[in-house]
């Protein structure tokens, strides 16, 4: 256990170089398990999570070996198909392990996934994804699955969600015949995965859109791949910095689609960044106000499928609008607990109406007051080191290793961009 001490009011400015996608690099760990010869990802970051999906494959018989945020595996040594439950039940991605164990290499047992509790994560896409290649499941206290002759077919899931598409995707890889994967999930994450198994000789069409189509092949070879620069931690880096006063420069591949989501999003506030080449810069001194729609209705930020305002960029957001001149309602669709911290912004003084589960309506401008506070989520916890990093005063974030298990050294990093931050125990 660890907390974060914040004293407010110091502009975050700087250089900024994000690392790793987090939701990258836990499905590559698990696709590493398709095949015997070594596979060595890149940018992968040294975050909690990342951590445990390694141990779990470690606990497998694979070979793992981590030189900075490059990690080399092997799975030629593994020896068994049931991951350890502990870890499994301490992060959501560990279900990424039943595709690619059940396809390769004929069978996985393992209980049901961990992860932050935002509400009700749905496993049933997985299930049926898998149960329609030909993989067995008994779905009891643990879920058992079996391989029996995987065969490529048209799955229509219930709901494009992300992590059953990848779960699918890397099994349906080694299938025969062809897969269509429709509605798939189409996030950069998601992309990056594809991108990785077409290295290792997968055929896969139609990636980044919302219907895939894969040709199974007999085996996949190894592989050396960069993950992609995690979005969800530059647009929180850029919404410290412009609820400070801060001027950033993020050093980030140009033309992504996602800086782009994230820009549609965060512009509803009148927050804005100019592109250059490799990377993008926040000027400092932005005047925060909430942009009206036609005809002065109140406007909306809602969350969705890509290419929508990703819900992990939610809690940030609403951070954001405390800072806006004028009313926004944000509406997150996905998960119905991922508001709850707003009762840590109105301790704060900020002028937020909870409508439901799903919504709330932010006024704005308010100056925020230091607390003590406790980070329930990796988003929500970020979204209250954002909020401490513009309020008056001193706050203490209690569970920061919520936090650390999806954003890398938050302390070390924004003290280097100017704030002032301590860990403590």
């Amino acid at each position: 256990m660890s907390s974060l001490i914040i004293q407010g009011g110091r502009p975050i400015q700087g250089v900024f170089e994000p690392s790793g996608n987090k939701n990258g690099a836990l499905p590559m760990i698990a696709a590493s398990l398709l095949t015997d010869e070594p596979v060595v990802l890149h940018n992968v970051p040294a975050i909690l999570d990342v951590e445990v999906m390694l141990d779990l494959v470690g606990g497998l018989g694979v070979t793992v070996e981590r030189t900075g945020r490059t990690v080399r595996l092997c799975s030629a040594s593994l020896n068994s198909r049931e991951p350890d439950a502990n870890r499994c039940r301490r992060v959501r991605a560990s279900i990424l392990l039943s595709g690619p164990l059940a396809a390769r290499h004929g069978s996985a047992r393992l209980p049901p996934p961990g992860g932050d509790g935002i509400g009700r994560r749905r496993l049933d896409p997985h299930l049926y994804g898998l149960r329609a290649l030909g993989i067995e499941i008994d779905a009891g206290e643990s879920l058992t699955f079996s391989r029996g002759r995987l065969r490529g077919t048209d799955i229509l899931l219930d709901e494009a969600s992300v992590t059953a598409t990848e779960n699918v995707l890397m099994a349906a890889t080694l299938a025969e015949g062809r897969t269509t994967l429709f509605p798939a999930a189409c996030e950069p994450h998601v992309s990056d995965l594809s991108e990785m198994l077409l290295k290792m000789g997968a055929r896969i069409e139609g990636h980044g859109t919302n219907r895939i189509e894969v040709y199974g092949v007999n085996r996949l070879q190894g592989v050396e791949h960069r993950v992609a620069p995690d979005y969800i931690e530059t647009g929180s880096f850029l919404a410290a910095a412009a609820i400070t006063g801060g001027e950033l420069t993020i050093r980030h591949p140009k033309d992504s689609q996602a800086i782009r989501v994230l820009a549609r999003g965060f512009g509803r506030m009148g927050l804005h960044w100019r592109a250059g080449g490799e990377s993008f810069t926040l000027n400092a001194g932005q005047d925060l106000q909430v942009q009206q729609d036609l005809g002065f209705s109140i406007p909306t930020v809602e969350s969705g499928i890509w290419p929508a305002f990703p819900s992990d960029m939610m809690s940030v957001a609403v951070v954001v609008a405390t800072q806006a001149r004028g009313s926004i309602l944000f509406f997150e669709k996905l998960f119905e607990s991922r508001m709850y911290f707003v009762d840590r912004l109105l301790e704060m003084g900020a002028q937020i109406i909870q409508c439901d589960p799903h919504r709330v309506v932010v006024q704005g401008k308010s100056q925020l007051q230091a607390t003590h506070m406790s980070s329930p989520d990796i988003r929500a916890g970020m979204a209250m080191v954002v909020a401490a990093l513009c309020a008056e005063g001193e706050s203490r974030i209690d569970q920061a290793q919520m936090i650390d298990r999806g954003y890398e050294s938050v302390d070390e990093r924004l003290r280097r961009l100017g704030a002032s931050v301590e860990r403590r125990p």
